[in-house]
């Protein structure tokens, strides 16, 4: 293991030992992606990182971060982490709750006026909509769990969905901002009554607004000063520097001939830019190093190394379920696509929350929290076995490879100190 992996968790080297896992194991994560993935083409490259016990016990790059200038998959390289930027935004937004800033039952209304008469969809398309009134008001908690009655114009799915294409809601027209995006959206209905249905949907996008309005700062700004600069999260940012451009992936798709084409080239990329849309639900590029430090915070119940961001009370209510009845989102999903599975799986304040290995047949622990991002970015938290798994690539879309089952069903078996 080369020094620069060593120095990723900052907790001395690569040890699976003392993280009570066998390196035998978990060498096998390297070797399946090698086989399975990066000789048959089908991924330029991957970096997988295991935590475990306070200590880096897997993290092996593979395969090339950028295909087209020969460039190794490194410890430090930069991807696009797309939706994984969302449990960033739902911290961001309960940092400002611990302050008495909001209660979870305030309406949504309270801090954006305009959307106190919010209807939901009858018939019609844009903008010919048939409407009826909203059972009761949106709350704010509705965002976090995605049980908004908004939606995502990319899911192709209903008249709604393609409003929001029509009128570019998400940051797809220029210019675009967060205040924009709310403005556009009071014009639109919900596609659910709020409370009814779960369908994922731009709500954390909305949950970053409500940062804006209740801190008084650009959200950049506040993610910098608030979670960024304390955690030492130097290299998470809406923008990508010129000085870090050369450590930044390029993001890949399977064309019809089933080989990789270039998605997004880092060096003509939209992240090297300055940008208008501060997209908290998918606009954030990140490192595995990086993201170990708020997956630590989170597992630390809110602390790492004596920065506390969240109270332990906090994080605790960010991860239960909360679908009622404590049911999963087989119950509960409008929708077809989102970073989990349905079945087994309930949802918090920002995370999909595994509700244990007899209900959704996955190996696991009951308790453990996710996200994914949109070019296959995985992570999990499982505080039982106090561990953390983060997954790094660049291919979109994230539905066509189970990566989160494959990487369980390596990590899991390795862990002996039972």
């Amino acid at each position: 293991m080369n020094q620069a992996n060593a120095n990723l968790s900052n907790a001395n080297t690569v040890n699976a030992e003392a993280a009570g896992m066998s390196a035998e194991q978990l060498a096998r994560i390297k070797d399946h992606l090698q086989s399975k993935y990066i000789e048959p083409g089908k991924l330029a490259g991957a970096l997988p990182l295991v935590f475990r016990k306070g200590h880096l016990a897997y993290c092996e790059p593979v395969g090339q971060m950028d295909l087209e200038r020969n460039k190794p998959m490194q410890a430090d390289t930069i991807f696009r982490i797309y939706s994984m930027s969302k449990p960033i935004t739902s911290v961001a937004l309960m940092m400002l709750y611990e302050q008495g800033a909001f209660q979870l039952n305030d309406p949504v209304s309270r801090f954006i006026p305009q959307w106190k008469n919010l209807q939901v969809y009858q018939a019609g398309v844009v903008p010919h909509f048939m409407t009826k009134p909203c059972e009761r008001p949106m709350f704010i908690r509705d965002l976090f769990t995605h049980m908004s009655g908004l939606t995502y114009g990319f899911m192709n799915r209903t008249n709604v969905d393609h409003a929001y294409r029509r009128v570019g809601i998400g940051g797809a027209k220029e210019g675009a901002t967060l205040q924009s995006m709310v403005d556009d959206l009071a014009k639109l209905p919900l596609e659910f009554s709020p409370g009814t249905r779960w369908n994922y949907s731009v709500a954390t996008d909305v949950l970053g607004y409500l940062v804006e309005v209740i801190s008084g700062m650009k959200y950049d700004d506040y993610l910098e000063k608030n979670i960024f600069g304390p955690l030492g999260m130097s290299d998470t940012s809406f923008v990508v520097p010129e000085s870090k451009v050369d450590r930044f992936a390029a993001n890949y798709f399977r064309g019809p001939d089933k080989k990789l084409k270039l998605e997004d080239d880092p060096q003509d990329s939209i992240y090297i830019r300055p940008r208008t849309f501060l997209s908290g639900g998918g606009g954030l590029a990140s490192t595995a190093n990086d993201y170990l430090k708020f997956c630590r915070m989170l597992l630390g119940k809110g602390e790492l190394d004596g920065v506390r961001i969240l109270g332990p009370k906090t994080v605790d209510m960010m991860t239960k379920n909360f679908l009622p009845n404590n049911e999963d989102l087989t119950q509960w999903a409008e929708g077809t696509f989102s970073e989990t599975s349905n079945e087994g799986y309930g949802f918090g304040l920002g995370f999909s929350i595994h509700l244990g290995e007899e209900r959704s047949a996955t190996i696991g622990s009951a308790g453990e929290y996710a996200w994914g991002g949109a070019a296959s970015t995985i992570f999990w938290i499982d505080p039982v076995e106090d561990l953390v798994v983060i997954f790094m690539t660049q291919f979109m879309p994230s539905s066509t490879f189970n990566f989160r089952g494959q990487l369980k069903s390596l990590v899991y078996p390795a862990i002996v100190d039972r």
